[in-house]
């Protein structure tokens, strides 16, 4: 996928949030050049490891080049404004005011550039009385809400382990980025993008927010079950665990023939989605006395016969190995020079039926520092002066 081709990234982001955007973008042909401190992204250091790096930052750098920089010297500072000149787009995730200090906030650049794509990655944005925290997923979710209505009822507020804000934020700053590419080939104008976690965070709770609205009452946790539709969530079977998602009166009246259950079909209190919800002890009570009787490979292949749907609740090895993971190319190999291939988590999208293949493996810290300053122009000294320690007072 070439879309992006001639587009050049430089990402000063770290973590998770920044690095996915600038990877989906380098999946999509842009030249990615990542410029790290020379301790790397957070995230090389963070276990569990593979030769030397730790996973969640090999899960998120393919198709980027690497460079050093340590942008508290005059010589790494200058080297940032070398390479933002030559870019078209600039990522950068740094704390309130540390982009401003360095003289590569969005003033200064578009000064210099005019019609570049500066796209600013935080926690709380730039307005509002937390604009000057530290955003962590986990600290969104708590925030937001969203670990308020996670979990069973009965237990603690629970964090979705996959750091659903991060992700989303970086997602979010690409749909920005490639906005403003466009915007920028009809007006010439660059523009300042900002993405943060407590607004992808807010986002996430649109319909949740527009139920307490008409309400005014607080959601509650629900499990794996759902408020609104009824028999939607996970019951037990004769041996494993099922999930279960009968989402409409159809559905109801299909799943209550596959269990031989012409009773319920009948009964007026269970109707409609509506009605069930009403008498969801009734109901869940009743389901789940039908699932008990069979093991759960019966009832999946019943339910599937019959357009049910339902599924069974697979580990991550499972759902890594299913056969439908591996058909879809979902897990792709990318080769790591003088290294073992390593599996990883393809581009979730196709383009005309062709899903984008990883064409770099995630960088050594620094990989291409001389490669990069290279094409800038830089001699072997100067690029030596930028590799030079920063002398310890």
């Amino acid at each position: 996928m070439d879309a992006l081709k001639g587009v050049r990234v430089v990402d000063f982001s770290k973590v998770l949030a920044g690095p996915l955007c600038t990877q989906y973008l380098g999946d999509m042909g842009a030249d990615v050049i990542k410029a790290e401190p020379p301790q790397g992204d957070d995230t090389r250091r963070w276990p569990p490891f593979r030769d030397g790096d730790g996973t969640v930052f090999l899960s998120a750098n393919r198709n980027k080049r690497s460079v050093t920089l340590d942008m508290k010297t005059p010589a790494g500072r200058e080297a940032a404004l070398r390479l933002i000149d030559w870019a078209d787009v600039v990522v950068e995730s740094y704390g309130p005011g540390v982009a401003q200090r360095l003289g590569i906030d969005y003033q200064t650049v578009s000064a210099r550039r005019p019609g570049i794509v500066y796209c600013s990655i935080s926690g709380f944005g730039s307005q509002g009385p937390l604009r000057t925290g530290k955003g962590y997923d986990v600290i969104l979710q708590a925030l937001s809400g969203m670990m308020a209505i996670t979990g069973e009822e009965e237990g603690m507020p629970a964090r979705s382990p996959i750091s659903p804000i991060d992700q989303a934020t970086g997602m979010h700053a690409v749909i920005g980025i490639l906005a403003a590419i466009v915007q920028r080939q009809q007006t010439g104008k660059g523009t300042h993008i900002e993405a943060s976690l407590f607004d992808t965070s807010m986002a996430f709770m649109a319909y949740v927010a527009q139920s307490y609205w008409e309400r005014g009452t607080e959601p509650r946790r629900w499990g794996s079950a759902h408020e609104s539709l009824c028999p939607y969530q996970a019951f037990e079977t004769q041996d494993s665990p099922i999930m279960l998602g009968v989402a409409n009166d159809t559905l109801w009246q299909a799943f209550c023939r596959e269990v031989d259950a012409p009773e319920l079909a009948a009964d007026v209190r269970f109707t409609t989605n509506a009605d069930r919800v009403g008498h969801r002890a009734l109901v869940l009570e009743q389901v789940a006395g039908h699932l008990a009787r069979e093991s759960r490979e019966t009832w999946l292949a019943r339910f599937g016969r019959a357009g049910i749907p339902c599924a069974p609740i697979l580990s991550v090895g499972d759902a890594l190995a299913h056969p439908h993971t591996q058909a879809s190319g979902m897990v792709a190999q990318v080769e790591r020079p003088g290294r073992a291939p390593m599996n990883t988590i393809s581009q979730p999208l196709r383009f005309d039926g062709q899903r984008p293949e990883p064409q770099r493996a995630p960088p050594e810290l620094g990989e291409h520092t001389r490669q990069v300053f290279t094409e800038l122009g830089y001699d072997q000294a100067q690029i030596d002066a930028i590799l030079q320690p920063r002398t310890q007072s």
